[in-house]
């Protein structure tokens, strides 16, 4: 008799110890959907290994086996980790098993050396089979988030068009008599402040109507001094930043002109101001925004800063997507919006945030007027 035909009469006699020795030493959920087939896949495995034992396999012999196996994982929802240790006790009690068999140890090292390559292509394919099939169902579970995610911008589209048409009437109504008010009572207390407050309202709602649209709204684009369109932000934001308590620095301006919408431009430095100044409210005293100009040959940046809390690393990182926000009250669309005007005038937005500063830096290209 051969030593093949010897350790195969082996292994036949002793399935029944082996499976059990196995089976009491490897790790199998209670919540397994696939327990039952645990046993029978052990089975197999030893199949195949006697089937090795007189002719080595083709891989796929090997890979038919290993993607069942993975795909019941997958189904039972197991940690790999836990199943490769499985197959590994397999191996460790086949190998335990031929070596206690009678035959000499150098007659078993071919039929060893042949077990270890089984058990490695077998560990491999079903791995392999593993991560496809999880990678699959992440790429669904993402494509769903995905398509549920324009499904609410769309959504929030069509609530914003009604949205922004039923408050902007009565608004224009209200700036209206507002203004008339101011020429015909030109010393009337508190109507800058009212008519301040209508614009900040103005342009809340205004937010919606950018958030809802899949490319920003083209406004008229011009050559512009970003330094003069601070100017402008930081009049109108001056009911806002006494309010707060809030004093603005300034660095040297630079003379860069952009090729830019106005409006747009305005709405992004009113929401970085805005932001800054709900920031600087968790802090007791000296609330400072700076502002700064830097330029090089083809692009100008302003950072605008703020002493206040920092922000987590994990929050800059999202902090730009539509819908997440800090704030009890706010929309998560603010930043969104900045980012989709920068990004539609050739530019970036980004942040960089301390136990010291948050800064946020706008870099817009340089256009020769």
């Amino acid at each position: 008799m051969t030593a093949t035909d010897e350790l195969i009469r082996f292994l036949d006699e002793n399935i029944s110890t082996f499976i059990s020795a196995w089976r009491q030493k490897i790790t199998i959920s209670d919540d397994d959907l696939h327990q039952e087939e645990v046993e029978k896949n052990g089975m197999k495995m030893y199949d195949l290994v006697k089937k090795t034992i007189v002719q080595p396999l083709s891989s796929d012999e090997i890979d038919v086996l290993a993607s069942k196996v993975a795909l019941e994982r997958v189904e039972a929802n197991v940690n790999i980790g836990d199943f490769i240790n499985n197959v590994n006790l397999g191996r460790r009690e086949v190998i335990r098993y031929i070596v206690s068999s009678g035959i000499s140890r150098e007659e078993l090292q071919p039929f060893i050396e042949e077990i270890n390559i089984l058990f490695d292509q077998f560990s491999y394919f079903a791995v392999k089979k593993y991560t496809e099939v999880k990678e699959e169902i992440l790429q669904e579970k993402i494509s769903f988030i995905d398509q549920s995610h324009k499904e609410r911008l769309t959504i929030l589209g069509q609530m914003s068009s009604s949205f922004v048409h039923e408050f902007r009437n009565p608004l224009t109504a209200v700036k209206g008599f507002i203004k008339l008010m101011q020429s015909d009572h030109p010393d009337l207390k508190y109507l800058d402040i009212i008519s301040h407050e209508v614009d900040q309202l103005n342009f809340r709602v205004s937010q919606f109507l950018h958030a809802s649209k899949k490319e920003t709204i083209e406004s008229k684009r011009e050559y512009l001094k970003l330094g003069e369109m601070l100017d402008e932000v930081l009049a109108f934001m001056y009911p806002s930043l006494l309010d707060g308590s809030v004093k603005v620095q300034e660095g040297p301006k630079k003379n860069s002109s952009v090729y830019a919408s106005r409006d747009e431009l305005r709405q992004v430095f009113l929401n970085l101001m805005l932001n800054s100044i709900d920031a600087l409210q968790k802090i007791n005293a000296n609330r400072t925004i700076t502002i700064d100009f830097k330029e090089d040959s083809s692009t100008a940046y302003v950072h605008i800063s703020n002493n206040g809390p920092m922000i987590p690393q994990k929050q800059i990182e999202t902090i730009f997507e539509p819908f997440f926000t800090t704030k009890e009250l706010g929309t998560g669309i603010g930043l969104y919006i900045c980012r989709k005007i920068i990004e539609s005038h050739g530019g970036s937005i980004s942040c960089l945030s301390d136990e010291r500063t948050t800064t946020f830096t706008i870099a817009l290209p340089i256009s020769a007027s």
